[in-house]
């Protein structure tokens, strides 16, 4: 068969090769080979080594410096050149960040890099630059190290193909499960918490006796993560258990604290051990803003007294505050008390998994196994090698003589020895190379003691490279001695991190806490809020100031313990606390500060919060619905969305609902009242509503729900700021949606029913405020109080059965004085008309055209007119 080759590429400018191929398929395959690089070559740790290869590389170029823990410190960019020039080709600064967590012993449990200079601390600081600072390897790196020159592992060639580096690390150390790791990948992630070494070894060992055994068993070993910063773990056994057989959890970890007693029954809470991965700085910082905000009821005092120990010092409210309610308390709102995650997702010779706790030590156990098994090859190698030398010296010094006269005689000296005692070509080469005191006798007892030694050596490393028992015996010896170099009775491999239960303490809310104190709420105009101490007199204009040009716009009694409730314009409920508010020094402080207002958005209301109660909602375009108190709590500064008005509406208002009401009021801006019940509306948590009322022109103007059997109320204006009541709302009452019908007489021109019994203000505003909703007619004159005519039925039924009719709607009966009046104005008129008549020169009249016919409007009721 004939032998194809491939044609050979156009001759051309690169931009001739164009490659044709989907665009969707091209980018797939681009995108999977940067997930692939990710996955394997940076985020996630290999399973043998828990070493992801930035951190090997550091560690391989620090080896070729011959920074072992014994040697003299060299400085951190002298590493950091060296790992970037020939292994690592990324930024120098990555590479000396990870140089850095390396040497830390807050984030390291044990520490693979000593370093020399400012490294960082707990409380967040950065370390030094690179040029300051100095660093060589630990006793932990050396033995993760070991074995490297033994051909344990592959080796493969650099990113410029200069240099070697190892794929993996062979030593014994268990640095996966003992340092912990993490990393964010393509689609996976990795979260492996530090454990105790002498633990994990222990555990290890056990496998290595009895490979069969259950992950449950591995536990009696394994208690737990053990943290560098300590703390204390509060994790259930059972779900410290379930998340080692799965290798998907987390643990629940609490500083470490004490009460410490002091003069006069005073004592004081000392944390000296803080949470994994918590910032010390920044802690301090929110249990700060926690007290200045009042939220840390029980706490009166807290200092900061660390020094090369950890030491913050808590001080209580009052000597009887429960020193564990305290710490609750501190647990619930800060770090104190965090969740460390468990994902144990690592590569297993470039695959990603994530695997149980049984899972990886077994792993890991053939790992060493395996090198042990390189180790005894490479080691039975050098000896054989060694073994074939000294044999053909052993061959030379029993025949000396013969040896030098064939060296000093012979044309070819190596030919020669080979051809006369049967030699190899190293063995002539290292007769050959001897020196002339190397003849001595003690030489050659020296080297027949060493023959010895090597040929039994060897007569073991073959049978440990045929026995798999053999190989069992010596790992565990091996991983024996290291967990006594890491013990539970030295300092490095004491544990730090205990093991506890958390203590049953009933926990009182916050708002329990807080000290029930009268409060009054004041916003103004332009959006300045405060909360002034006590319940202070609302009509009082010396009571309450405002910026000059600002005025009030929501004033009302509250209670510390309260929730304010607030709405915009644009269908959003904010939560306020009143006593986070700024006090009644000053002008307050912005609600903007407070609240993600937006920018057309205007305060509707602002009213306590009442859990227990209903809302009416209604918009600018009629629609509105019913919703329960306690769904429109909110607990962002974004608020929560309960009415989204269509374009070009606005959240009109908001009106508390009584349990007794069964009826709604509704009037639009062309003065249309409606009357319908309060069952026809729905009840809804988030939505537009339903139509509350038709309207031709203008929008919605007011709302109220009321009980049908007392009647609808308003004010009528004046000095005595009478109230009327009208019973009778037949003529009103319709369905839902309906147009309504002109007013009764007397209804307030600004076509308001009345304020909000919340909202007290001590002067009415008199101008359009930022943010703030304002009524155009609220500083008109209240309408003067004018004779009340007759209504239809009073024409129809007579004097006496109007007046009756009058009594049961709450009106008085004035048909009786008004008929006096209209009396004595006709007797007057006919004096003026008669005196007029004897002595007035008789006046010319004009012939004037006849009046058009007034619109008569069919739905006006008689007796009522329209004050316009």
């Amino acid at each position: 068969m004939a032998k194809t080759t491939a044609p050979a590429p156009p001759a051309g400018p690169p931009a001739d090769h164009v490659l044709d191929t989907p665009f969707d398929s091209a980018l797939s395959d681009r995108y999977l080979v940067y997930a692939l690089s990710t996955i394997t070559a940076r985020s996630l740790p290999d399973l043998r080594d828990g070493m992801k290869p930035v951190h090997r590389r550091i560690l391989w170029g620090m080896r070729l410096l011959r920074l072992d823990p014994a040697s003299a410190y060299k400085k951190s960019a002298r590493v950091v050149g060296d790992v970037m020039g020939k292994y690592h080709p990324h930024g120098d600064q990555s590479i000396y960040d990870a140089l850095v967590r390396l040497s830390q012993d807050f984030a390291l449990r044990y520490p693979l890099i000593d370093g020399q200079g400012n490294f960082g601390n707990i409380d967040g600081d950065n370390a030094a630059a690179m040029r300051y600072t100095e660093a060589r390897l630990t006793a932990a790196a050396a033995t993760l190290m070991d074995g490297l020159d033994e051909e344990s592992v592959p080796f493969r060639t650099t990113y410029n193909g200069e240099e070697e580096e190892p794929e993996v690390f062979p030593g014994a150390f268990p640095n996966l499960l003992a340092n912990g790791a993490s990393g964010i990948a393509v689609g996976m992630a990795t979260s492996i918490p530090p454990h105790n070494a002498a633990e994990i070894l222990a555990a290890a060992l056990a496998l290595l006796a009895e490979p069969d055994l259950p992950d449950a068993r591995l536990l009696e070993h394994v208690q737990g993560p053990d943290f560098p910063t300590g703390g204390i773990l509060i994790e259930p056994r059972a779900s410290i258990a379930e998340a080692y057989a799965t290798g998907r959890g987390s643990f629940r970890l609490r500083a470490r604290w004490r009460k410490v007693e002091a003069k006069n029954g005073l004592w004081h809470i000392e944390i000296s051990e803080i949470p994994y991965q918590v910032v010390k700085g920044k802690l301090i910082e929110t249990l700060a803003n926690l007290l200045n905000d009042k939220k840390l009821p029980l706490v009166a005092d807290l200092d900061d007294q660390s020094d090369e120990q950890l030491r913050i010092t808590i001080e209580p409210r009052a000597r009887t505050v429960d020193p564990e309610l305290l710490m609750e308390s501190l647990f619930k709102l800060t770090d104190l008390e965090v969740r460390v995650p468990l994902n144990m997702n690592v590569l297993d010779h470039g695959r990603p998994g994530v695997l149980s706790l049984g899972e990886v030590l077994r792993k890991w156990l053939v790992h060493q196994r395996e090198v042990l098994i390189a180790r005894a090859r490479f080691r039975l190698g050098k000896i054989d090698a060694r073994l074939e030398i000294l044999g053909g010296l052993i061959k030379a010094y029993l025949n000396l003589d013969e040896v030098i006269r064939i060296i000093r005689k012979a044309d070819d000296a190596r030919a020669e020895l080979i051809t006369a005692f049967d030699l190899t070509v190293t063995q002539a080469e290292a007769i050959l190379n001897m020196r002339l005191r190397s003849l001595r006798k003690l030489d050659e007892l020296e080297i027949t003691r060493e023959n010895a030694a090597l040929t039994a050596e060897a007569r073991d490393l073959r049978y440990l490279l045929d026995s798999p028992g053999e190989q069992t015996k010596r790992l565990t010896a091996i991983l024996a001695r290291l967990r006594e170099t890491y013990g539970p009775d030295t300092e490095l491999g004491r544990r730090r991190t205990t093991l506890a239960t958390a203590p049953d303490v009933r926990f009182v809310p916050l708002e329990a806490m807080i000290e029930r104190e009268p409060l009054t709420i004041i916003a103004s105009e332009k959006g300045w809020v405060r909360a002034m101490k006590g319940h202070i007199d609302l009509g009082s204009a010396d009571a309450i100031k405002f910026k000059e040009g600002d005025g009030p716009a929501f004033a009302f009694h509250a209670h510390t313990t309260d929730k304010l409730m607030l709405a915009t314009s644009d269908g959003r409920f904010f939560t306020l606390s009143p006593d986070k508010l700024p006090g009644g020094r000053g002008f307050g402080e912005p609600l903007r500060l407070m609240i993600d207002l937006g920018e057309t958005a205007h305060v509707v209301t602002l009213m306590p919060h009442r859990a227990d109660a209903t809302l009416l909602l209604a918009s600018s375009d009629g629609r509105g619905f019913l919703v329960k108190a306690e769904d429109v709590l909110a607990e962002t500064r974004k608020g929560r969305q309960v009415m989204v008005p269509r374009a070009g509406a606005t959240l009109k208002l908001v009106r508390p609902v009584a349990p007794t009401d069964d009826m709604v009021a509704t009037i639009g801006d062309n003065r249309k009242l409606l009357v319908f019940a309060l069952a026809e509306l729905p009840a809804m948590a988030r939505g537009q509503g339903v139509a509350l009322q038709k309207f031709k022109d203008g929008g919605l103007a007011d709302a109220r729900t009321f009980v049908m059997a007392d009647g609808l109320s308003w004010p009528m204006g004046g000095a005595t700021a009478r109230t009327r009541t009208e019973a009778d709302l037949g003529f009103w009452q319709g369905a839902r949606a309906s147009a309504g019908r002109m007013p009764p007489t007397g209804f307030p021109r600004d076509t308001r029913f009345a304020c909000p019994a919340t909202t007290t203000t001590s002067r009415p505003p008199h101008r359009r405020a930022l943010g703030f909703r304002h009524d155009r007619h609220r500083n008109r004159p209240p309408p003067q109080p004018r004779l009340r005519r007759l209504g239809r039925a009073a024409h129809r039924q007579g004097p006496r059965q109007s007046a009756q009719a009058a009594r049961q709607a709450g009106r008085p009966d004035r048909s009786a004085g008004t008929l006096m009046v209209i009396i004595g104005l006709l007797l007057l008129s006919l004096v003026v008309i008669a005196f007029a008549a004897r002595g007035a020169p008789k006046p010319k009249y004009e012939q004037l055209p006849a009046p058009e016919p007034a619109e008569v409007d069919h739905a006006h009721r008689p007796g009522s007119r329209d004050p316009d």
